[in-house]
């Protein structure tokens, strides 16, 4: 399986059970939902005139819209690039972007953005069942570029490290996006449920982890530390989900 298989592998069973939940916008992503949107969006994209290895800035918080918009350039063959600014083929924001920061052929929005065609409108054009087997996927640079054995290499060895279950509710507490989107990679491909929370308090941890009946906290470490000794809530340090990818 190639990444981006890797994540969506759940959704057949899991259905409209949440795969991603957004504390901060109230956003509730399903397995099914996030499967139509990747597949969709994919051949919107292509139809956009996107080619194999075609680079896509992708200006998206980390939340239940990042995955969609990462996964979906990848499912089409290209190459996802976290950026705001810079030279792509085309680029997936939330709700805002500089457009004297950007060179890009069109500007996909999920929210109403001045100068931008939403996100929406990648939807209408059928859905790519199989994507690419290999090939370039990611870059958190535009330099660097991860292709899809690395990540799916890396993700299996992540999942055999800290083992997810498909019942398992796991607190994302992790503010940089790449580390956050692995966390929720990570959730997905166990059928596990993920809530983003955004720059949580020690406090607001604990009572997200209670409301939410989580079983599992990724987190920067000085707030990991804290929270240890909990009996019920594994605590991970957000570093363990990037480290064998050297970042």
């Amino acid at each position: 399986m190639t990444w981006t298989e890797l994540v969506m592998a759940a959704a057949p069973m899991q259905g409209e059970q949440p795969a991603v939940s957004d504390v901060r916008t109230g956003e509730v992503l399903s397995y099914t939902a996030f499967a139509r949107r990747v597949t969709r969006a994919a051949a919107g994209l292509r139809a956009q005139g996107l080619r194999y290895g075609d680079h896509v800035l992708v200006n998206v918080p980390l939340g239940a819209f990042l995955p969609v918009a990462v996964h979906a350039v990848a499912w089409a063959g290209g190459v996802a690039e976290l950026s705001a600014s810079g030279t792509a083929r085309l680029m997936i924001a939330q709700d805002r972007y500089d457009a004297e920061a950007v060179k890009v052929d069109q500007v996909f929005a999920f929210r109403p953005t001045p100068g931008a065609r939403p996100f929406a409108d990648l939807l209408t054009a059928g859905a790519v069942e199989f994507g690419p087997l290999a090939g370039p996927a990611f870059s958190l640079d535009g330099v660097r570029v991860l292709d899809n054995t690395d990540l799916a290499t890396d993700l299996r060895r992540l999942a055999a490290r800290l083992v997810v279950g498909k019942d398992d509710v796991v607190i994302s507490a992790v503010s940089e996006p790449f580390r956050g989107l692995r966390v929720i990679d990570l959730a997905m491909t166990a059928g596990a449920h993920v809530v983003v929370a955004h720059e949580p308090s020690l406090v607001g941890c604990r009572v997200l982890a209670q409301e939410r009946r989580a079983t599992m906290i990724v987190a920067p470490y000085d707030l990991a530390r804290r929270l240890l000794g909990d009996p019920i809530l594994r605590v991970v340090d957000e570093r363990a989900v990037v480290s064998s990818l050297g970042l």
